[in-house]
């Protein structure tokens, strides 16, 4: 079968169900093609601290009406150092707050748009391949229940994360990649009780990382820092509940509930930077093209980045024929993605113990955590890039 659309784009994650929404606001059609069922695409649990921009994206697309009702607006968070904590208030400090709601939840709302207005979003498309991106007919092709489908299109558009098909069709001779991959990983619990404090604690300790959170009110998120080497089996509830409230501290651990997890998992860590993020009629954007570590919630943030950027890109082009935006996007998208990756290679540095820290690397972290909560101007940069730097900053 063959059929023709302006955009293609390629996964139905929150980066790519985002752009397709935010090119409906604008009267341009596209089709969303995804691998996975929908039940798989709504189930994955990821982060969900929402910067600013990101929540004015979300309306732009029209699909912040929950969000508004139920995301948690934070104007600050906790850092812990041997369980000694203390407050960075970004609203004081930059006139900025995150707001705390799972993207999850985004996801769902970005597909509820979508269905709500009939769009071309097909699951379970097999087999996806590019063709033609470096020429003026590009397409992709599919499989869905043995039937081949060919999409002709004028742009693709890849948000298919780390491992899609899309990066990988850019020649390697082209694209070049950065990368740091951490000798450690997250373990993280989801569990249906109340969070240990109001605001997110980042805690420092000598046994290693850790991270309260949440979802919601009645909802917690919890982390701590293991070696790549450990196994689920290997930490009943019992004994990470005993290790969070070890490292987060004692007003921490007073204040814990707690209950059976519903969801486990063992999350590694890497930095990775793909350059360019276009090559001819392809952008790559979110994961695809740049993967962070989650200490300091830039992931998603980074991904509607991108697409806001392409959004506005693509719509320029079909208003005006004005190409700019496009040919502008890669070194405007990548100016951003790498101050953000300087950010959380820098705040994972400062809150983990990596396996050849020595004396000296630990008095150093002791020094600059007791630096930032001495100083006004190391709390306000702190601040800032934690709640985003402005789009503006994209620009170079």
């Amino acid at each position: 079968m063959r059929s023709r659309t302006q955009v293609a784009i390629i996964g139905a994650g929150p980066a790519g169900l985002l752009l397709s929404q935010l090119l409906h606001t604008q009267g341009i059609d596209c089709v969303v093609l995804e691998r996975q069922t929908q039940a798989h695409v709504e189930g994955r649990i990821r982060a969900g601290v929402l910067e600013p921009g990101t929540v004015a994206l979300l309306e732009q697309a029209g699909v912040a009406g929950r969000l508004r009702r139920e995301g948690l607006p934070h104007h600050g968070f906790r850092l812990a150092l041997d369980g000694a904590s203390f407050r960075v208030d970004m609203q004081d400090l930059t006139g900025r707050a995150v707001t705390v709601y799972g993207q999850t939840e985004v996801t769902h709302d970005l597909i509820a748009a979508h269905q709500a207005r009939g769009a071309a979003l097909v699951f379970q498309a097999a087999d996806v391949a590019l063709h033609d991106i470096a020429g003026d007919t590009p397409f992709v092709t599919y499989s869905q229940d043995g039937t081949a489908h060919r999409v002709d299109c004028d742009y693709i558009v890849g948000c298919d994360g780390y491992h899609g098909p899309s990066r990988a069709s850019i020649p390697p001779d082209v694209l070049r990649v950065f990368e740091r991959v951490y000798p450690f990983g997250w373990l993280g619990l989801l569990a249906d009780v109340p969070p240990c404090d109001e605001e997110l604690i980042y805690s420092n300790h000598p046994r290693g990382f850790a991270l309260a959170s949440m979802r919601s009110p009645t909802r917690s998120r919890y982390y701590v820092q293991v070696p790549l080497s450990e196994k689920l089996e290997d930490w009943p509830d019992e004994r990470l509940w005993d290790e969070l409230a070890l490292r987060l501290g004692p007003d921490a651990a007073a204040n814990m509930v707690r209950g059976p997890s519903i969801e486990k998992s063992i999350v590694p860590l890497r930095s990775f930077v793909a350059e360019p993020m276009r090559h001819g009629r392809l952008f790559l954007a979110g994961d695809a093209a740049h993967i962070v570590p989650p200490t300091g919630a830039k992931g998603l943030n980074l991904a509607a980045s991108d697409v806001g950027l392409l959004a506005e890109g693509l719509a320029a082009y079909y208003r005006e024929h004005n190409a700019s935006g496009l040919e502008q996007y890669s070194a405007r998208a990548l100016s951003r993605v790498w101050m953000a990756e300087r950010f959380s290679w820098w705040f994972t540095g400062l809150t983990h113990r990596f396996p050849d820290m020595d004396d000296f690397a630990r008095r150093m972290q002791v020094a600059e955590l007791n630096y930032i909560r001495a100083s006004d101007h190391a709390r306000r940069v702190l601040a800032e890039n934690y709640v985003g730097l402005p789009m503006a900053y994209a620009l170079g």
